[in-house]
């Protein structure tokens, strides 16, 4: 079997896999997160929320793909599987059926934190690592601090 070889030291590489691996973990349930309730949002603003909704899947959705390409290209297998996400998110449980608009968009601010909070900690730790990839956090970060402003305005 071919694998692929990492240019980073060993000691960098195993910070840079497991900020990756986290980042990509936490991507893919805020991906799911957003997802669940988009379809199950109701209220008044319904519409709008649900529409946001799907901004933060894309956003969650694309950046998971950098992610696990970027493990990859650096030597890393990604793992994106459900048990793996299950145990490894940083993201709160996500309520069970019907969700109000504004416990919806309370939600995704929660979430949304919580990830900043994690990226920006990863920021950090590869910085010296590997600023490549500190480069994709940084960037991510950003997309996701605009959607965190945007669901915290819904509710202002």
């Amino acid at each position: 079997m071919y694998v692929v070889k990492s240019p980073l030291s060993d000691a960098n590489l195993k910070t840079v896999s497991e900020s990756l691996q986290g980042a990509l973990v936490d991507m893919v349930d805020l991906a799911l997160v957003a997802k669940q309730i988009h379809w199950n949002v109701v209220g008044p603003r319904f519409r709008s929320v649900h529409l946001q909704l799907d901004e933060v899947v894309d956003t969650a959705r694309a950046h998971s793909d950098t992610l696990a390409e970027r493990a990859a290209a650096l030597g890393v297998p990604p793992d994106g599987r459900a048990a793996t996400v299950a145990v490894g998110s940083g993201i709160g449980v996500t309520p069970e059926g019907w969700v109000d608009d504004s416990a919806a968009v309370a939600t995704l601010v929660e979430a949304l934190g919580a990830v900043i909070v994690r990226m920006r900690e990863r920021i950090g730790a590869t910085a010296e690592a590997d600023p490549v990839t500190q480069d994709i956090f940084i960037g991510i970060t950003g997309d996701l601090e605009k959607h965190h402003w945007m669901f915290q305005a819904e509710n202002g």
